[in-house]
């Protein structure tokens, strides 16, 4: 029974966080159209680097803060919903808020899900240096 309140915990938790960084979406236009859908991933690839390496994602410590306690609100809830499930929503809140607030301290380490949008812009005008035209993110 304590190995499904874990496993059950786990999935709702990886299902709620699996999703990649999100990437710029390019208009079609004749650049675009010329190089192909293949290069232009790795100009997207390579002005995410550049990105990155211009250190623009400013106050780090704050954002793990905040992933760690917003992951440890959600491990909460759906250990409580599993607990009441099983029978005992007190230990399935406590066990989901600690495996959430790991989730989200090292989500916060390794990086938040959503760019600033000081790194967004940096990307977009990297593309346009490179003939892109950005419609936003995804």
């Amino acid at each position: 029974m304590r190995a499904l309140t874990l496993l059950l915990i786990t999935a709702g938790l990886l299902a709620l966080g699996g999703c990649a960084k999100p990437r710029p979406a390019l208009y079609p236009n004749e650049h675009l159209n010329r190089v192909g859908a293949e290069e232009a991933e790795r100009d997207i690839d390579e002005c995410m680097a550049l990105a990155d390496s211009a250190d623009l994602e400013s106050n780090r410590a704050g954002q793990t803060a905040g992933t760690t306690a917003a992951g440890a609100g959600v491990g909460a809830a759906v250990g409580a919903a599993v607990g009441a499930v099983t029978g005992n929503p007190a230990r399935g809140a406590a066990a989901g808020a600690a495996g959430g607030g790991v989730r989200g301290f090292f989500r916060g380490i390794f990086g938040s899900r959503e760019p600033s949008p000081l790194y967004k812009r940096y990307v977009d005008l990297c593309l346009q240096d490179r003939g892109y035209r950005s419609l936003g993110w995804r």
